[in-house]
């Protein structure tokens, strides 16, 4: 048998040559993405190639290169692309791309430690904390997404809110009071997944009615919050929304954080990608009382354009934050001398004790850029998204289904012709149609009991031209649906 085996290249120069082209694949798919379709369907052939019997013997990494540059890499799900408006994900930073780079090269455990990496992370969360408008000092972890900033902060409430010790005794107790979660009708799904997991039950969650605004209707909330305590249970967190995952809707954040402090409740925000307003001077009055909130989940992924995956939580109280989760164990002993600096600090502030080097490319990206160019761009997407409406309100066959309150646009194909009963059915096919064509990609979301085609704008890249195409397709692709006698 071999000995002294390893994984390094036995030619670095060839690896080298290899990266190198690499690079220069993935940066000439960045130059020419407007001349490639949004979205094309993976051919079944391709799918077969790679369904593939476990690899026991070694390819060789310019076989598996060239089989990424064939079979992976003509079919992404598209978010890098100019007229991708899906869901809420952004396009991604060709920079931050390296940055992923450099920091899987440095491969560096994110528990805490006394290196480098761990004081990046420390400086982006203080920025982050003083972005949103929270005090020095204020705690925080960078974590995977939206719901997984949710679910941490909410556990935080928990034990904060709960008036016994959660982490001792548990939640099985019949003496201690149901505990009690708030927010709106449009909340994302990570909150009732977080009453899940954190065994507080769904039960214990009550979805409050938003007005016509598609805000959270204060005073509703505080009468469910009183006639819940007079039923002997224990109100412990509200959720604000700023930006609604259906139509961007940002609920009214001082109002909420007023109910939280009569009531001593603890305030959360779901800023995953609307928060992040609040680096715009003209957009921040939009997100006003965001900086009374006792936690906030925001998404570097979608609306600073990020590469996959960086979210952040932010707490105000630090100590309270490290209640929740800190633990102790002889392996992880803590020393004033050498690496073990400092404990487990990061490991102190969620579930995960192997982290990876998230922050380096928000670090990397702040830097390089500022924030007042990201703020720019944000502003841009929002003059993009008024402009998208007003086209809409233009065209006679189409309708705007809900204010735009923010950076997406809800609307619908709904000429004369077609009676109320198959409009659904047809915008269904349109959207499968426009989205086959590769021309743009928008998603689809449900506004009272209309299926809505939804225009989430989170693109560093899309300019207006791509707006006016989107447009222009979709009328074509509808009146091609009229024309053929379209039969739900």
């Amino acid at each position: 048998m071999e000995k002294n085996l390893t994984l390094d290249p036995q030619n670095w120069d060839a690896l080298r040559s290899l990266g190198h082209r690499m690079l220069d694949e993935m940066f000439d798919q960045f130059i020419h993405l407007k001349e490639k379709p949004a979205w094309q369907q993976m051919p079944p052939e391709v799918q077969k190639q790679l369904h593939e019997p476990l690899p026991i013997q070694p390819q060789g990494e310019e076989q598996v290169w060239r089989e990424f540059v064939n079979n992976v890499l003509p079919y992404p799900n598209g978010s890098w692309h100019p007229r991708f408006w899906g869901w809420v994900q952004g396009t991604g930073v060709p920079f931050a791309m390296l940055a992923d780079m450099l920091a899987s090269g440095l491969n560096a455990h994110m528990a805490g430690f006394n290196h480098a990496p761990a004081v990046v992370e420390l400086q982006v969360i203080a920025w982050l904390a003083e972005l949103m408008g929270l005090p020095s000092g204020s705690s925080g972890l960078l974590c995977s997404g939206g719901t997984m900033a949710g679910v941490l902060g909410l556990a935080v409430a928990r034990n904060a809110q709960a008036g016994f010790d959660v982490r001792e005794n548990g939640l099985h107790s019949r003496e201690q009071p149901r505990l009690m979660v708030y927010g709106s009708t449009e909340t994302h799904g990570w909150a009732k997944k977080a009453l899940e997991l954190l065994g507080l039950g769904r039960r214990n969650y009550r979805a409050i009615p938003v007005d016509s605004q598609y805000q959270i209707q204060i005073p509703l909330l505080q009468e469910s919050i009183a006639a819940d305590r007079k039923l002997g249970h224990r109100p412990i967190c509200i959720i604000g929304t700023a930006g609604t995952v259906n139509t961007a809707a940002i609920d009214n954040l001082n109002g909420l954080a007023d109910v939280c402090e009569r009531e001593k409740i603890w305030f959360h925000i779901d800023g995953a990608f609307g928060a992040l307003a609040r680096i715009s001077d003209k957009l921040r009055s939009r997100v006003a009382g965001l900086e009374r909130c006792d936690s906030i989940s925001i998404d570097l992924h979608k609306w600073m354009y990020l590469p996959f995956e960086v979210a952040c939580l932010l707490v105000r109280d630090a100590e309270l934050h490290k209640a929740a989760f800190s633990s102790s164990a002889s392996y992880l002993a803590e020393f004033d001398r050498g690496v073990s600096v400092g404990r487990m600090t990061f490991a102190d502030r969620g579930i995960e004790l192997t982290r990876g080097f998230k922050a380096l490319k928000v670090w990397m990206c702040l830097k390089a850029y500022g924030v007042e160019k990201f703020a720019r761009l944000i502003e841009q997407n929002v003059d993009q998204a008024n402009y998208l409406a007003d086209r809409v309100q233009c065209e006679p066959e189409l309708e705007l289904l809900a204010p735009v309150s923010l950076n997406i646009v809800c609307f619908r194909f709904a000429p004369s012709v077609m009676p109320e009963e198959k409009r659904n059915a047809l915008n269904r096919e349109l959207l499968m149609r426009l989205q086959e064509s590769g021309v743009a990609i928008p998603s689809s979301t449900q506004i009272g009991d209309k299926f809505a085609i939804r225009t989430a704008i989170v693109n560093h890249r899309s300019r207006i031209e791509d707006f006016d195409l989107l447009i222009d397709t979709i009328l074509k692709i509808g009146r091609e649906l009229i024309t053929e006698g379209f039969k739900a």
